[in-house]
């Protein structure tokens, strides 16, 4: 909504397009994709040229919380983790550049997360995933600045979103009934307890914010908890974190 008040042509990508009802009443152009399908990724990106003849931001928000210990969560699903958080992503950055390498404009938002800093029991496949979208968005922001193009990662803390229950669910699908139980029931808990989030409006501030700035920052963060725990991330030693994070668990 925001982009809109600002003026922009916005496409809005997802797989449950029904759900995107009040975007399309508002004027956004609403598209069907699946982050984990290449031709869906692909015919997004062909129908937006079609229709507009060019592409200059790309937001990448596609993500999910895939939680439950290392040991208990299957393979296919630390893979499913990472083709819808960093590899779908990245095919949709792949086919936009050359559209903004031509006009020597480019804006790329990837939506990472404070857990893309620091890293909590149960959310090892997820946290893999947002520490590897800061690190590919970090090479990439080196290799396109020359062509007029802004790679900005964004990492929100507690926001109000269907994430923390998906999380919970994941965790005790796999976790629940493992050696892993305590920790999945602690997880639960710590999350009643953080109450009601922030709305996304949050973020999407900071994406405008980041719009209007001639040269935006590499980053952004807002959210719950955000600024106090990457403060946290830069001052402590990995083991005082660690003993910080189990704190939470005990």
């Amino acid at each position: 909504m925001s982009l809109l008040a600002e003026g922009y042509a916005v496409y809005g990508a997802a797989r449950r397009i029904e759900r995107m009802a009040d975007l399309s009443s508002a004027g956004c152009n609403v598209i069907a994709l699946d982050v984990t399908n290449d031709a869906s990724i692909v015919a997004a990106v062909d129908q937006i040229v079609r229709e507009r003849g060019r592409i200059d931001v790309l937001i990448n928000n596609a993500g999910y919380g895939q939680f439950g210990a290392l040991e208990d969560v299957p393979m296919d699903e630390g893979r499913r983790q990472l083709e819808t958080n960093l590899i779908g992503p990245a095919r949709l950055i792949q086919l936009c550049l050359p559209h903004m390498r031509a006009q020597r404009y480019g804006r790329i938002f990837n939506i990472s997360s404070i857990g893309g800093k620091l890293a909590t029991p149960l959310g090892g496949w997820y946290h893999a995933s947002k520490y590897a979208l800061e690190g590919y968005s970090d090479s990439l922001r080196n290799e396109v600045a020359r062509f007029g193009i802004d790679v900005v990662v964004i990492e929100p803390g507690g926001i109000e979103t269907e994430w923390s229950g998906i999380a919970i669910d994941e965790a005790e699908r796999y976790s629940g009934q493992s050696p892993y139980a305590d920790y999945v029931a602690k997880f639960r808990q710590r999350q009643a307890q953080l109450g009601k989030n922030p709305p996304p409006k949050i973020i999407t501030d900071l994406i405008v914010k980041a719009l209007k700035a001639k040269r935006p920052a590499t980053r952004y963060h807002g959210g719950r908890l955000a600024g106090p725990l990457l403060f946290l991330r830069r001052v402590l030693s990995d083991r005082m974190l660690d003993i910080l994070i189990l704190s939470a668990f005990r």
